[in-house]
């Protein structure tokens, strides 16, 4: 069998009772679908990182992705009974080693442990209804050198079919090109689509799927706000951030004008992130606050995937400003300075807003896919706030980047935010 058939095929008629859901990847003329119990299921998903499940499914969401099982068996069955619960499925990560973390898969021993430790996952939670499909590793294309990877992976799709003829395995990747797709192609032909993990450039996966000869079905596995490494940068080198409402706005254009127009062989989204981390900001791609707030994404999500804005929204915000300028103006201060800090926010429910500011050293963590272990030092500063959520403030004295922050809540469990990045220097 081809990619994209090779469970299908196998997969059963109907679902046994109280098990496993038959899901399968089927081609006709109109392209491909996906069916789970033989209905047919688009993903409208989002990447769990231990988010509010029952406000996923009340916002319109159906499935979202992991990227392990962990080591805790209990909790993930938790997890999966949650999610069956609010009828929500499962796409289960399983973690494959990464070669730029040191996995060598030159060593045919550390390959076949990986793949006896994985068998012995998927044997764990494979008749769980909840469960949707596998995913092998993440993004195992990035900073590899070894073609080995690729056969590793086909060896682990082979396994899962082995054991689970239920549902259907892939591979997330980084971007793609036509190198890589050819390599996945011969090395692990038993996948049955391919994740693509796009940011501000998801705009040309149409065009990266011709350049690569992709003709199968996909998913994509992330997508979300402009990425760090793609937006502009101060003069000193610090990303800048887009504010919560313009990232609203782009997830509404990039899944209309890409995703959903897809409908010969997208078979759905997981959107990043439902919950928060941290990576380069603390907001940068969580659709929440640390603190839980929803913010206008989760909003436009619940738009794009119902059709209806919910009854309370969560406030517009406009860009952060210090003393007018915007952050592509590279804000210098002199150490010790006042000056005031403005981002314009309004609430179309009328609720009553309260600001929030606070400033962070800038961060320095330069790691893939978050640094929790390198929270940026939050600084005191002399500052009080008015009645219009203007921050009047006095510049850390000692020099330094650092990065304004700015909440904003509508005391009805939703927020805004925006940030602006700004240098402490002596002038010269």
């Amino acid at each position: 069998m081809g990619i994209g058939l090779a469970p299908a095929a196998r997969a059963q008629d109907t679902a046994r009772a109280g098990g496993p859901a038959q899901v399968r990847i089927v081609q006709d003329a109109d392209g491909y679908r996906m069916t789970v119990d033989g209905q047919p299921y688009y993903v409208r998903g989002a990447g769990s990182a231990g988010g509010d499940l029952e406000q996923l499914a009340a916002r319109g969401g159906n499935s979202f992705r992991t990227w392990s099982t962990g080591t805790d068996v209990a909790q993930v069955r938790a997890m999966l009974d949650r999610a069956q619960r609010n009828g929500l499925t499962v796409a289960m990560g399983l973690a494959v080693g990464k070669e730029r973390h040191g996995f060598d898969y030159d060593d045919p021993e550390a390959v076949a442990a990986q793949l006896a430790a994985l068998r012995e996952q998927v044997r764990l939670y494979k008749d769980h209804p909840a469960v949707l499909m596998w995913l092998v590793g993440n993004e195992l294309n990035l900073e590899y050198r070894n073609p080995k990877v690729w056969d590793a992976v086909g060896q682990i799709a082979d396994m899962i079919h082995e054991e689970d003829p239920n549902h259907p395995v892939m591979t997330p990747l980084a971007g793609f090109d036509r190198e890589l797709i050819d390599r996945i192609k011969a090395r692990a032909p038993s996948l049955d689509l391919i994740g693509v993990q796009l940011y501000g450039d998801i705009g040309e996966l149409p065009a990266k799927l011709r350049a690569a000869d992709w003709t199968g079905p996909y998913i994509v596995t992330e997508w979300g706000p402009t990425g760090h490494w793609e937006s502009p940068l101060t003069s000193w080198g610090a990303p800048v951030e887009d504010d919560a409402s313009r990232k609203a706005e782009l997830f509404q254009q990039r899944y209309r004008e890409v995703i959903a127009a897809d409908t010969r062989q997208g078979l759905g989204s997981y959107v990043f992130l439902w919950g928060n981390k941290q990576e380069r900001t603390p907001t940068w791609y969580g659709l929440f606050l640390p603190t839980g707030e929803s913010t206008p994404a989760v909003d436009a999500m619940q738009q794009l995937w119902t059709g209806r804005w919910p009854d309370n929204r969560a406030p517009s915000i406009e860009p952060a400003r210090i003393d007018g300028r915007l952050a592509t103006d590279s804000v210098v201060l002199a150490p010790g300075s006042t000056h005031t800090a403005t981002a314009p926010a309004r609430d179309a429910d009328g609720d009553r807003l309260q600001w929030h500011w606070y400033a962070l050293e800038e961060s320095t963590a330069t790691s893939i896919g978050g640094d929790p272990e390198a929270v940026p030092a939050q600084v005191e500063l002399h500052a009080t706030t008015d009645s219009d959520g203007r921050l009047h403030f006095t510049a850390p004295a000692r020099p330094g980047n650092y990065r304004l922050f700015v909440e904003v809540r509508d005391g009805q469990g939703h927020a805004a935010y925006a940030n602006i990045p700004f240098r402490a220097e002596e002038p010269r």
